[in-house]
């Protein structure tokens, strides 16, 4: 049980952090009725209930602020005032008729918008950050947001600080403050009290909530929790809503270049009516029809419903996203860095041959390197010391005296041990560590080793020295070793990794391995799958080069071995910084760093617990052909709502700009308000089934990015041709059927209709539509639905309300023949148009301050009451295992 000084927990609150660390560690414990051995449960429950979850903002569907969102139209409202004015002064049918039409749209929008909505908040709910806690004496892992102050947490490298810390321990503490300070500098970390007055950046006493652990190890106790933390309040700083991503920013300028052309429309339909001496409530309520008409007002829930869906397909893909933009992100990707074990090769390390320095078969090396696999009580500390317990169980091996562990600058593990009545220092690791600290190399050994490296094998070399009476050991004690031998170890390449590179390659994404292990076995490994390198940079190597050198040089190098998580870092910001957008796959502690740094950082669901909550994206299965599968959904997702863009830069633009016309010369409207926004509706309705289609081959081959340019000259090449046939249509409506207002109107609804929701089987793609490229099943099935509505529509009982009357067999029967001449001509244009076109090439948006803020904001993030997370941990998004083993 912990030793609490008597106070009432429940008025403990938190301590101002810059306070905190002028002030000493046993002061501030004292301060928080805390101590070493952490909080008792009662003292944690009421500290709870005093300060509220460790969380900085929740994530909720909120049903209001989303329907708000879909009144946020400023048209939209204003078309609703209008209709308001025009039942108050008697045009009631006309007003309900529009407020019926207007209410369909926003409840479609609504639903959808909903929808993704409740799917983000699943996701949040399904999702676990863990902290290592000490409490009531005892190490547990529990929920970052059940923090409290007066926890005390330990830290590890790679770990997220989970909330602001006063140290009580430092072990070569490093914290990388970037997310708070803008510098990439790893700040160093001590228990010491700062001064009095000491700037947040330079309280080297205290641990921020949101920073990453660099380097060292080290123990705190907890301060200050949530939005109170230095964290939380830059993070509050931020919009509501997370800053928007490229693609979010190509959608905003699209919609602000479509709303600039339908003011534009507005103002000129509005002052030729008003010249024309038409009614003005007419005349307002059709130039306000005509500027919804033109403007994207699905697009949000478009886009929504893609990447809720998208995140139900990765899911059957045994892909699991924390946040929906994760898919974004993961379609931007040009750039892999991965390992190698498990990646490229099969992960099951097993034991080759115990040979001496010569290179000959030795059991002798076996059984020495056997004492140096337990440095702290446990059995296999890593896949290798499991390797050799595989076939060498520990019987009654003596126990180390003493230890030096691990770690990525010496690359060795050293036990001080007992054995045939002689106390020895045991060292065993990378043979170019454990052989520069031999006194006298035996003759043969280098070329013993490179034989082994050659053929593929790890090794490890075991040395040894005699040290008798000693009772401790230190990293300095590792010299003037006797070299015993080596211990050679395989792991297979996969049989379908290269396979799986190839396929990334065709995605244009090029495939960089860092990797701890030798340069020769990892060049040798690459090789055989095909992932060629003229030379490979070692650790050492990436040491002696700056930054532009080293951009450079990574340029023309595939392989990086004996690499530091430092390293592994490093790489992934200068790749960054050279344009590309990186995507960083690993699985143990010593990637945590690089999976923080990358733009999007991806694990699997067996890797070491801080790797998993660093990454962004958990793969259920440790296999480059899934992460494939990822990245070409994502890139599905852009190229289908940039199909939608583009319908509504064809025909819909097309179709308000011959409205807009045709009211100059005629002298009715070509169609009434009602009729306007009932067109638009049902076109609107028809392109949610978007997201389910599919998507040519050739779209997926590399990244995709906005190109207003030519999204402005579709519009005005596509756009003329839709308003062509319209021309065409009034042409044919008034001197071949001498229509009258019904007449004309209903006949151009129905063509008008058709051409733009029909034209999406030809825009959808560049390919020849149906003979090499067919729509999706849901996307053709609404597509035709909706012109099978729209020519029932005359012939309904609803035709009188809606001021529409039954068109004759020969005019539908043209009709008919207009559309089927519009597609073939769209056809034509669209090969003039793709032939002359030239693919951009485009910077890869560098994701700024802003990015990384609210990527890190994801950890505190609540997703809703205890009772949904326990839902959601039997239940995760788009299935898979339970939350509480994926995280």
């Amino acid at each position: 049980m912990s030793v609490v000084p008597e106070r009432s927990t429940d008025r403990v609150r938190d301590i101002p952090v810059r306070e905190a660390a002028s002030r000493t560690a046993d002061d501030v414990l004292a301060a928080l009725g805390s101590g070493p051995a952490g909080l008792a449960p009662a003292d944690v429950a009421a500290r709870r209930a005093a300060v509220g979850p460790n969380t900085v903002r929740v994530r909720r569907a909120r049903a209001l602020a989303v329907l708000a969102r879909q009144l946020r139209s400023a048209l939209l409202v204003l078309l609703l005032g209008t209709a308001v004015v025009s039942f108050a002064v008697g045009e009631r049918i006309n007003a309900v008729v529009i407020g019926v039409i207007l209410a369909a749209g926003v409840g479609i929008g609504f639903a959808n918008e909903y929808r993704a909505e409740r799917t983000a908040e699943a996701l949040h709910r399904s999702i676990r950050h863990r902290a290592r806690v000490v409490r009531d004496g005892s190490s547990a892992d529990v929920d970052v947001a059940d923090l409290v102050p007066g926890d005390v947490v330990r830290l590890v490298m790679g770990a997220v600080v989970p909330a602001d810390l006063r140290l009580l321990e430092s072990r070569g503490l490093e914290c990388d403050e970037a997310v708070l300070t803008g510098e990439t500098v790893a700040v160093r970390k001590s228990a010491v009290p700062t001064a009095p007055g000491t700037a947040s950046a330079e309280l080297a006493s205290c641990a921020f909530m949101g920073t990453v652990v660099g380097a060292g190890a080290g123990t705190g106790v907890v301060v200050t929790t949530g939005k109170r933390t230095e964290f939380g309040r830059i993070a509050l700083g931020l919009a509501e809503r997370e800053p928007e991503t490229a693609f979010q920013a190509g959608l905003r300028r699209f919609s602000l270049l479509l709303l600039r052309v339908a003011g534009v429309l507005m103002v000129i339909v509005l002052a030729i009516n008003v010249m024309l001496n038409r009614p003005l409530l007419d005349a307002v309520l059709f130039s306000l029809a005509i500027g919804v008409g033109i403007t994207p007002q699905l697009l949000p829930a478009v886009v929504s419903t893609g990447l809720s869906v998208g995140s139900r397909r990765l899911a059957a893909r045994k892909v699991l996203v924390k946040r929906l933009v994760c898919i974004e992100d993961l379609g931007d990707m040009d750039v892999l860095v991965t390992d190698k074990t498990g990646t490229l090769t099969e992960g099951r390390i097993t034991f080759s041959a115990s040979l001496d320095p010569s290179g000959h078969p030795d059991p002798a090396v076996l059984a020495l390197g056997l004492l140096a696999t337990e440095t702290d009580g446990s059995v296999g500390s890593n896949a290798m010391d499991a390797a050799l317990q595989a076939v060498a169980p520990a019987g009654d091996r003596p126990r180390p005296v003493a230890s030096v562990p691990f770690d990525h600058e010496r690359r060795m593990t050293s036990v001080l041990v007992d054995a045939d009545g002689v106390r020895m220092l045991v060292v065993k690791g990378a043979p170019e560590s454990v052989l520069a600290r031999c006194r006298d190399l035996p003759p043969g050994a280098e070329q013993a080793l490179d034989a082994q490296f050659s053929r593929g094998a790890r090794v490890v070399a075991v040395a040894w020295r005699p040290m008798p009476g000693h009772q401790r050991v230190t990293a300095a004690d590792e010299r003037d070793l006797d070299l015993a031998g080596f211990l050679a170890f395989l792991d297979s390449p996969k049989a379908d990794a290269a396979q799986a590179l190839a396929t990334l390659a065709a995605l244009g994404i090029a495939v960089k391995v860092a990797t701890g292990d030798n340069p020769l076995v990892a060049r040798r490994v690459c090789a055989e799958l095909g992932l060629g390198s003229a030379r490979a940079l070692t650790g050492a190597d990436l040491d002696t080069l700056d930054d532009a050198a080293l951009r450079a040089a990574m340029r023309e190098v595939t392989v990086f071995a004996r690499v530091s998580p430092e390293h592994k870092a490093r790489l992934v910001r200068l790749m960054r910084a050279d344009g590309h957008a990186v995507g960083f796959l690993g699985d143990g502690v010593n990637d945590a760093l690089a999976l923080h740094a990358a733009d999007v950082g991806l694990s699997v669901d067996t890797a070491a617990d801080v790797a998993k909550d660093a990454a962004d994206v958990l793969l259920l299965e440790k296999d480059l052909g899934v992460l494939a599968d990822g990245v070409a959904e994502g890139r599905r997702i852009f190229a289908n709502t940039i199909k939608y863009v583009l319908m509504g830069t064809s025909s819909n633009f097309g179709n308000m700009f011959s409205a807009a016309a045709a009211s100059a010369v005629l002298p009715f409207l070509p169609m009434l308000p009602s009729q306007i926004l009932l067109n638009n509706l049902l076109y609107d309705a028809g392109q949610l089934t978007i997201p389910t289609d599919r998507v040519d081959a050739e779209q997926l081959l590399r990244p995709s990015h906005w190109d207003m340019r030519m999204i402005r000259r579709f519009m005005l090449m596509f756009g003329p041709v839709s308003s062509l046939f319209d021309f065409l249509t009034f042409g044919i409506l008034l001197g071949f059927f001498t229509a009258g207002p019904e007449l004309f109107r209903s006949g151009w609804f129905v063509e008008s209709l058709a051409t733009q929701t029909l034209v999406i089987v030809a825009i959808r793609t560049r390919r020849v539509p149906f003979f090499r490229s067919r729509p999706s099943g849901p996307l053709l099935a609404s597509a035709i639905a909706v012109v099978a509505v729209a020519a029932a529509v005359p012939y309904s009982p609803l035709a009188g309300l809606l001021g529409f009357t039954a068109l004759p067999a020969g005019l539908l029967a043209t009709i008919v023949g207009l559309v089927l001449l519009y597609l073939v001509l769209i056809e034509v244009v669209k090969k003039a148009f793709y032939a002359e076109i030239v693919e951009p090439t485009h910077p890869v948006p560098q994701r700024g301050r802003p990015h990384r803020v609210a990527r890190r904001l994801s950890r505190f993030t609540h997703g809703g009451p205890a009772r949904s997370r326990r839902a959601a941990d039997r239940r995760p998004v788009g299935g898979g295992p339970p939350a509480g083993r994926s995280r």
